[in-house]
């Protein structure tokens, strides 16, 4: 039975744009499987033990009543994984944000009423270092297609933040969270523009705080992935204490939105966690070749390129592992090399385990997604796929860590009733 709008009332109300699989918003609902490393023993935010090596994550307060994103890859991941939370197929919308906010303003009844909570990674490509960086230039269309003329436009992949603005000047949420490459930040003047133009939504109605970088493998993320956070809060909502120290030049730590790390990645800190490493989150995963897991069974084909392109290197276990892209099959790291290659694994090498690169399983595992979201599914007459191994890659490449939205889901909702009147 899906969950109807009664259900969430007295609860903080999601909507997501450029959602993807869901990585962000499933961190937001919580009640997932993580690694057990992944947290401080005797975590209040977790449900329950499962074994020596997963638990179950608590459920949040937050629920989805909204979600988009263009790719049907995307899609057909996120409704089929969410489902378990009782919601309906029919709150994914396919459709770019430019089309959605057109229609609403034509008339149509696109996004719920009563928003809490925005959430959006808007496109990140046109800011990469790994791409054009393009930016606010993009060649690309709303769709991701090349656009017909050189001229500027705001309907131009390097601008769908601004929609997203938009949106949040229709629903004016309590409160929104964006996020996209650590590049954008070193881009001239793109970060601040984007945080005057957020700010500026619902007539200025807006703090938005200085965006932060987070390193995934602070908040016990196995893969060195950065990504910045933009956070805006609307002032006509917050408490008087809480707009003081919200609008102060340094915000007291008690009223920081920002979740504070739990591991020492890149931080040298005693007092916290060990990083987790690939191992941590791999060592229970049958070789393709004996798993009946789907996502699993398959894997890139690409040959080793000598190169030194992207994707031809294996993962450390015993350190987190590269960030996880979201591109073809020639770029995806290899699991492990041969011995002929440089491969360094000699104990699986010696054992006879074969040259391969990452599965979409264990390419997700590293981004935290749980073991159970099933990334690769055939259609239920066997004749080809719902979700292909290319597209588990590609959505799998473009998400969120789940564990790194969780931590920013938590400290969100641990201020909640501190904010908002």
């Amino acid at each position: 039975m899906f969950r109807d709008e009664e259900e969430t009332f007295g609860r903080h109300r999601v909507l997501s744009l450029f959602s993807g699989c869901g990585g962000m918003d499933l961190g937001f609902e919580g009640s997932f499987i993580a690694n057990k490393k992944s947290f401080p023993e005797n975590d209040e935010r977790i449900e329950k033990v499962l074994n020596e090596n997963w638990v179950l994550l608590k459920k949040t307060r937050f629920r989805s009543v909204f979600a988009n994103d263009i790719l049907s890859e995307a899609q057909v991941g996120w409704t089929e994984y969410m489902r378990r939370f009782g919601y309906s197929p029919n709150i994914f919308h396919c459709q770019s944000i430019v089309e959605l906010v057109k229609m609403q303003q034509n008339g149509a009844d696109i996004f719920p009423k009563d928003i809490d909570v925005v959430l959006g990674g808007f496109p990140c490509q046109d800011f990469s270092v790994a791409g054009k960086r393009m930016g606010f230039d993009s060649q690309k269309d709303d769709y991701g297609k090349e656009r017909e003329d050189d001229k500027p436009s705001e309907e131009s992949r390097g601008k769908l933040y601004f929609w997203m603005k938009q949106v949040i000047d229709i629903v004016r949420p309590k409160i929104f969270i964006a996020e996209n490459v650590k590049g954008l930040v070193n881009l001239g003047n793109v970060k601040d523009i984007i945080q005057k133009d957020f700010a500026s939504a619902d007539g200025n109605s807006y703090i938005v705080l200085p965006p932060k970088v987070l390193h995934a493998g602070n908040y016990g993320v196995p893969e060195s992935r950065e990504r910045v956070i933009f956070i805006g809060i609307r002032r006509d909502c917050l408490k008087h204490e809480a707009l003081m120290a919200l609008e102060s030049d340094n915000i007291p730590t008690e009223y920081d939105p920002y979740p504070k790390p739990t591991h020492s990645c890149t931080i040298k800190d005693d007092s916290l966690l060990a990083p987790v490493t690939t191992y941590d989150v791999l060592k229970d995963l049958k070789e393709p070749e004996y798993t009946h897991d789907e996502s699993q069974k398959v894997y890139s084909k690409a040959k080793f390129q000598s190169n030194g392109s992207q994707g031809q290197i294996e993962i450390k276990l015993d350190n987190i592992g590269p960030t996880i892209r979201s591109e073809h099959h020639g770029n995806i790291e290899f699991r492990r090399l041969s011995a002929e290659h440089g491969g360094k694994h000699t104990a699986e090498l010696d054992a006879g385990l074969q040259e391969r690169r990452l599965t979409p399983r264990e390419c997700a595992m590293i981004q935290t997604f749980p073991p159970d979201y099933n990334f690769v599914m055939k259609k239920n007459s066997g004749r080809g796929f719902l979700l292909s191994s290319s597209g588990a890659y590609k959505v799998i490449g473009n998400a969120v860590p789940p564990v790194l939205a969780f931590n920013i889901a938590t400290r969100i909702e641990n201020l909640w009733d501190k904010y908002f009147i």
